[in-house]
C-alpha cells in the first residue's frame, strides 16, 4: 500500500470528513490553516488518484473527488501492513492486544466473534 505524505493526509481527512465528492477549491477553503494554492491540491489530489486512494468524477465543468474507501478500512489496510513485517504475527498481536484500552479490546473482541462466525457460515 502507498504511504500518504502529511499533506496527502490532510486532503483525505478533508474527503474522508466532506461525506460527500467535492471540488478542489472546497478541498483547498477545507484546509484554511495552510495556505496553498489550488494547483498544489490539484497536484495533491492527482497523485492520490494515481494511487487509487482518490476517484474522480466530472460535474459539468468541474472536477469532483471521493476517496475510494472510508478511513477505516485505509486503517485497517495499514495494520495489515505493518502486520506483515513482523517475523512473529502472534507476537505482536499480542503486544497490540496489550497496549489497548478495555474499550477498544472489548470492540476487538466483538470483531473477531463475528468474523470468526461469518466465515464458520461460509462467508466471505
Amino acid at each position: 500500500m502507498a504511504r500518504l505524505g502529511e499533506l496527502e493526509r490532510a486532503v483525505m481527512e478533508v474527503l474522508w470528513t466532506a461525506g460527500r465528492p467535492v471540488t478542489a477549491r472546497e478541498v483547498v477553503d477545507a484546509l484554511p490553516d495552510r495556505s496553498l494554492a489550488a494547483t498544489t491540491v490539484l497536484t495533491v489530489l492527482s497523485r492520490l488518484e494515481h494511487k487509487g486512494f482518490v476517484a474522480r468524477d466530472r460535474n459539468g465543468r468541474a472536477h469532483h473527488y471521493r476517496p475510494v474507501a472510508g478511513r477505516e478500512e485505509h486503517v485497517a489496510a495499514l495494520m495489515r501492513e505493518a502486520l506483515d513485517t513482523a517475523s512473529d504475527r502472534g507476537a505482536a498481536l499480542a503486544r497490540f492486544a496489550e497496549e489497548v484500552s478495555p474499550t477498544e479490546a472489548a470492540a476487538l473482541a466483538d470483531a473477531l466473534t463475528e468474523a470468526v462466525r461469518r466465515r464458520s457460515d461460509g462467508e466471505p
